[in-house]
């Protein structure tokens, strides 16, 4: 691999805060972003190309001739963008197609986890309405509901009660709110414990681990709500101790790799473990094939070690001469929502404050905005991702909301107890 000091040509693939975050960690080199955001547009030049079509970033990268694709969502990947640039012989960041069902099918996730004895949570697997609710009624105790396909982190129903679970199974299965993607769906028992996210950057046989980070699922504070993409994130995650990390790498990483690889899908890129860790067991809620966002936004400060590097390593199949670690410290960040969110988000805002210079440590990232001449406006649910990096974690909290209380649109919210658990020990 050539040297990093070297500019390189990249293209980033994606629109979001992660998106942001990982042009920020690349900032040294040259960077075209597909379509990117009103934060993007500032590290690079953004480009038009929608991140589902895959032939027009395959045009794209060639017509640029960069030496490294970034894909960013899972979309892309389940899609087959990264077979399509190996045909032209371009390196890409992610997974094959049929190695990202980990993440494009619950149902392959599980089975698969099941195949190779990794631990997780009992379930079983409808594509008939009936038989699901069937299930749920002598189930008589509390269960998760999971639409197969990817539903931009919204297909997941908690269920306190049989009422629930046959209420979401009939707006996954029979109303179809979510398309094709609710017409199989996964009924798994309610695992108690903490959740954790666990980052792994693999090149098909070896893994490098990241930091280890918690999300906030839930909207409102207390962990109340419906479930979203994503409300905030910290890192490190207290509840990923030295031991609960050697079990992860020994009981779930490493059988995913060799299980992948044995299967024929070898697995390169980033490995998304969600975890749920009681008493010092983890196991494994969900697999992503990309990283997570909000959660980029602190394992970006948090790494210690070039960026690319890591990135290019993987999807070059050798990560045998990186040399990464963590820093010290702690980075936490915090969603800033459009008003309605995560139902129908209203957009189209002005958004202030954002001209402010910000603290030492602290980092805004754009994700759903866009640039209208000097103004910026909101365009989607999650419009910032705004934070810090300091050296303990309750500093970082008090900067990142101290950032967070200059910036403001009509109907903004965001939770204002992220990382509450950690600083609760």
């Amino acid at each position: 691999m050539a040297g990093t000091a070297v500019p390189r040509r990249i293209l980033i693939v994606g629109s979001g805060a992660r998106e942001h975050a990982l042009a920020t960690a690349l900032r040294e080199h040259e960077l075209v972003i597909a379509p990117g955001n009103g934060g993007t547009a500032q590290m690079g030049r953004n480009v038009e190309v929608a991140v589902t079509d895959v032939a027009g970033l395959v045009a794209l990268a060639e017509r640029e001739r960069v030496d490294l694709v970034v894909i960013g969502p899972e979309a892309p990947l389940t899609l087959g963008l990264v077979d399509a640039l190996a045909e032209r012989s371009i390196p890409a960041f992610g997974p094959s197609r049929a190695a990202a069902r980990l993440e494009g099918s619950k149902a392959f996730m599980k089975e698969f986890l099941r195949r190779h004895a990794i631990p997780t949570a009992e379930f079983a697997v409808f594509d008939d309405a009936e038989k699901a609710k069937a299930h749920v009624r002598a189930a008589g105790r509390p269960l998760v509901v999971k639409a197969d396909g990817l539903c931009a982190g919204k297909g997941v129903v908690v269920a306190s009660s049989p009422e629930v679970a046959l209420e979401a199974i009939d707006r996954m299965m029979v109303a179809r709110d979510f398309g094709d993607a609710g017409s199989t769906v996964v009924i798994e028992e309610l695992l108690p414990g903490e959740e954790a996210s666990f980052h792994v950057v693999c090149d098909g046989t070896r893994a490098v681990a990241l930091v280890a980070a918690q999300d906030h699922k839930r909207v409102f504070d207390g962990d109340r709500g419906p479930n979203t993409g994503g409300m905030g994130a910290y890192a490190p995650a207290p509840i990923v101790t030295p031991a609960v990390h050697e079990e992860v790498m020994r009981a779930v990483v490493e059988p995913t790799l060799r299980g992948m690889a044995a299967e024929g899908t070898p697995f390169r890129g980033v490995l998304f473990v969600g975890l749920m860790i009681e008493n010092g067991t983890p196991r494994v809620l969900e697999f992503n094939v990309r990283f997570g966002d909000p959660e980029t936004t602190v394992l970006v400060p948090m790494l210690d070690g070039d960026w690319l590097e890591l990135l290019d390593g993987a999807a070059r199949g050798d990560l045998s001469r990186v040399t990464v670690g963590t820093k010290p410290g702690a980075a936490l960040a915090v969603v800033m929502a459009a008003e309605n969110y995560p139902a129908k988000p209203t957009t189209g805002d002005r958004i202030d404050g954002l001209d402010a210079p910000v603290p030492l440590g602290a980092f805004v990232f754009h994700a759903g905005t866009r640039a209208a001449g000097a103004a910026v406006l909101t365009s989607g649910g999650r419009v910032l991702v705004v934070g810090a990096y300091a050296p303990e974690l309750g500093a970082a909290r008090r900067i990142a909301y101290g950032t967070v209380s200059g910036i403001t649109w009509r109907g903004e919210h965001h939770r204002s107890d992220i990382g509450h658990r950690a600083l609760a020990r």
